[in-house]
This record gives C-alpha cells, sequence and structure tokens, in this order.
C-alpha cells in the first residue's frame, strides 16, 4: 500500500449546517492525524464533528465532539488517530458560518 501524507479537507461550513467535510475514497483506508478549527470571528461559537461509517445518515454515536465551545478569535488542535474506511465521511457543523475546518492524515492505497 501507498501512503499519501496530506491536507485531507477544509471546510468553512454554512451555519447550523451539517457538513461533509471529508469522504475517505473507494479502495483507501485514511488515518486522521489531526482536526484544527479556527473561529475568525469576534464572536464566541460552538461546533460539532462526526464521522459516519460508509455515509450513513446523521446519528447520536457517531460524534467525537458536541456543541464544543470556541472564543473569539481562537483555535483548538484536536490531536487524534481516527482511522476510516472506504466511504466513512466526517461531517462538520459550526453553529456559526465563522469557522474553519482543517483535516490532515494519510490516505493508504
Amino acid at each position: 500500500m501507498a501512503d499519501t501524507y496530506k491536507v485531507l479537507s477544509q471546510t468553512n461550513p454554512a451555519a447550523a449546517t451539517l457538513t461533509d467535510s471529508y469522504t475517505c475514497p473507494a479502495a483507501t483506508q485514511t488515518i486522521v492525524s489531526s482536526i484544527t478549527v479556527c473561529n475568525r470571528s469576534a464572536t464566541p461559537t460552538s461546533f460539532r464533528i462526526s464521522v459516519a461509517i460508509n455515509g450513513a445518515a446523521d446519528n447520536n454515536v457517531q460524534y467525537i465532539a458536541f456543541d464544543v465551545p470556541i472564543g473569539a478569535n481562537e483555535a483548538i488542535a484536536f490531536t487524534l488517530g481516527i482511522t476510516i474506511d472506504a466511504t466513512d465521511v466526517i461531517r462538520v457543523f459550526a453553529t456559526l458560518a465563522t469557522l474553519t475546518f482543517n483535516i490532515y492524515g494519510v490516505e493508504k492505497t
């Protein structure tokens, strides 16, 4: 298997909208090493991050972060090690449209 280290996605979701940020490609496994969340506003807000196996419909068991507060002009970094398989989806949600999510990791093909 070949390993490709990369920025997996960069997402700025609309306010209060659960958004697909990264879908693991076919015939690929991915190790998500870190996720950063950046609030580009002077207004505090909150966010959610979920992992949906095979792109399943939203469900409470998928959340790895739920309504986490983030301060004004603040960034939060999660060091993870999540392993996902082909068609698994990482979704993000921001209460306000001022958040940016960056996902980093390794795709194994």
